[in-house]
């Protein structure tokens, strides 16, 4: 298997040698190159041709917006992954970031030089394998998917876990040049699940659509083709830090016909609005006589996740049973999937994103598996499949 590189560029020496530090621990990763600004970056790329590039955005001579502005003068196409400080202090910054093409973002914990990185590990390498893998894989390389990497975080995780509770410093399996997968094997493919309905699918009154890792640029593609003359009212879960979905429905709103905001709670659920879910808020549909009402909630997160898709699906299921449209995107893990198996078991359509096309095959997979998704769509054809189906059965 061949190695997914990395290039970190943080103006901090000590971030630069802590990220280093986390990556390579990881078999199947390695840094390649480190950077203190955008300029150094942008002369190390033709070089050591990583498959990934962290970049933190406050940097002196050439900070993070001007190195990915640069980048796209000069038609760059490696990911970018944000990772800073100032992704919690300046959410549109961020989104500016997104804007301008970065991949996804991490906030660092504890501020610009943070001690406490390692919180974020696992959003990490998950964000590498996952960008990293796909860039390295259209470059012809051979590297495990997302699960190989994340089964490694979970396996330390426990190891220093237990470490911890014995007084004891955790020992880190040396890396080797040359590995292959021992506790973790491939996972095998299964055959989707069978679903009979309980009622044949009707007219779509509401469309509620769940993704994660891969979904802000996914969103973007998604909504700027979509129908502008669609009735249906679009609720999106998204997983996403809180204090950044409102710059992020704004992003969404400027390129999207139809009008994108951050929901609120008891407002009325409109004809062609798209309500993108809060951070640490579930949300789900309230019907009563006068109407349908967008609901939030901060009850404990499922799945790990709040917003979690599975919530929003289920009030879905609950209130509109074969009238809906439930959309499940690229994302790890399996968010959504039972519930949107639900959502088919009601009557209600539903889509699924493909292999193909997906960041990350996980949610969509397991929802697909579990014989929850009708058809699977590849992302540049989603917006028409939403759209047609919308108008098909207004």
């Amino acid at each position: 298997m061949d190695t997914i590189s990395v290039l970190v560029c943080d103006d901090s020496a000590l971030m630069r040698n802590l990220i280093s530090r986390i990556v390579n621990e990881i078999e199947g990763m390695h840094v390649v190159a480190t950077a203190m600004n955008g300029r150094f970056a942008l002369e190390k790329i033709p070089l050591v041709k990583p498959d990934v590039i962290i970049l933190d955005i406050e940097m002196p001579v050439m900070n993070g917006v001007e190195f990915l502005r640069e980048r796209k003068i000069r038609k760059i196409d490696i990911p970018v992954i944000i990772l800073s400080s100032v992704a919690t202090q300046g959410a549109a910054v961020t989104i500016q970031c997104l804007e301008l093409g970065a991949s996804d973002f991490i906030t660092k914990p504890g501020g610009s030089i943070s001690m406490d990185i390692g919180e974020v590990s696992q959003d990490l390498i998950e964000m590498i394998s996952s960008y990293g893998g796909v860039y390295a894989r259209r470059l012809g390389k051979k590297t495990n998917d997302p699960d190989f990497f994340l089964h490694q975080i979970k396996m330390r995780e426990a190891e220093r876990f237990v470490a911890k509770q014995k007084g004891e410093a955790a020992v880190v399996p040396e890396k080797k040049d040359t590995f292959v997968p021992t506790l973790w094997t491939q996972p095998v493919k299964k055959e989707p699940a069978v679903i009979a309905p309980l009622r044949e699918g009707g007219r779509i009154e509401i469309i509620a659509l769940g993704i994660s890792t891969g979904g802000p640029n996914a969103l973007r593609d998604v909504f700027k083709m979509i129908d502008p003359h669609m009735k249906q009212p679009v609720l999106v879960v998204q997983h996403m830090p809180a204090g950044f979905t409102a710059e992020f429905a704004n992003s969404l709103d400027r390129i999207c016909p139809l009008t994108v905001t951050e929901a609120k709670d008891g407002e009325p659920v409109e004809s062609g609005h798209i309500y993108i879910a809060p951070g640490n808020y579930h949300i789900y549909v309230e019907k009563k006589i006068s109407g349908a009402f967008v609901r939030l909630s901060q009850d404990p997160p499922r799945n790990g996740h709040r917003p979690s898709a599975d919530y929003l699906f289920e009030s879905v299921a609950k209130n509109y049973l074969n009238h809906a449209l439930g959309v499940i995107m690229t994302g790890m893990g399996r968010d959504g999937a039972a519930e949107l198996a639900e959502m088919r078991r009601q009557g209600a359509w539903t889509l699924g994103q493909d292999e193909a096309s997906a960041i990350v095959y996980g949610m969509p997979k397991v929802a697909w598996e579990m014989g929850a998704v009708q058809r699977q769509v590849p992302l540049m054809q989603m917006a028409d499949a939403i759209s047609a189906l919308a108008r098909e059965h207004a």
